[in-house]
């Protein structure tokens, strides 16, 4: 069994995936299993839940498990939340891997909102071209908002009708730079930006491409999500793991 638990599913887990692959540490990558066909990882993979924070300690205490690395998405906020009631129940030592939020710079026209029901009614009531770049789990309350005509980029097919009838939806798989973005907004005559402040450098182009032609986004904050061990590079996590008792 593993003795590193990764719980992965961005890029920045990709790249601790690599370093932990070229240090030869013993670690499992952990895998929701939202996306039909992830990219290959150089680590083994483990697809699917743990049945909440009480599964996942039963798991790490069943696997000898002894450290825990939490590289999800800034807004998987509820398996960050049980990882760290596993981590407390178990006393495993856990460590997050997290990006730094975006920040508001000149040009940008930001309405920032706590949360999708902000986002919904921060939309304004005549019709637009809105760009709801928030993955396709997020899309129901925008069905409050009909007379928009909504953008929707995702990752793999829908397997079912969409939440927003009438929407258009391009498949594709990042990362974007700014100048696709560019052509995308310009092509679809995109008026306004809907996105969740993922932070970092993977997602950032909409963001970049927002600003440069002078559309208002409303952002998305973070969870908040409970106390814990937080990084923003790769090479500090690989600089606690050396820290933490392994065993043999």
């Amino acid at each position: 069994m593993p003795r590193i638990l990764l719980l992965g599913g961005t890029q920045d887990a990709r790249r601790l995936a690599e370093a932990l692959s070229r240090a030869r540490l013993d670690a499992v990558y952990s895998l929701a299993g939202r996306t039909a066909d992830p990219a290959a990882l150089p680590l083994p993979v483990r697809v699917g839940g743990f049945g909440g924070a009480q599964g996942l300690a039963e798991w790490l205490r069943a696997g000898g498990v002894r450290a825990v690395i939490d590289a999800t998405h800034p807004f998987a906020a509820r398996i960050s939340a049980n990882a760290v009631a596993a981590a407390q129940a178990t006393g495993i030592p856990l460590i997050a891997l997290e990006r730094p939020p975006w920040r508001a710079g000149p040009g940008d026209r930001w309405t920032v909102v706590p949360d999708l029901d902000g986002a919904v009614a921060a939309l304004p009531d005549h019709p637009a071209r809105v760009f709801l770049a928030i993955g396709r789990q997020h899309l129901a309350g925008f069905a409050a908002r009909p007379q928009h005509r909504y953008l929707l980029r995702l990752v793999d097919p829908p397997d079912a009708d969409l939440p927003l009838p009438g929407a258009t939806a391009i498949v594709d798989r990042g990362p974007f730079t700014v100048q696709d973005d560019l052509a995308l907004m310009r092509r679809e005559g995109v008026q306004i930006v809907v996105a969740r402040n993922a932070g970092g450098t993977g997602a950032s182009a909409k963001i970049a491409a927002a600003r440069h032609l002078g559309l208002p986004v409303v952002m998305i904050d973070r969870p908040v999500l409970p106390p814990r061990l937080a990084v923003d590079r790769v090479d500090k996590v690989m600089d606690w793991l050396h820290g933490i008792d392994l065993g043999a």
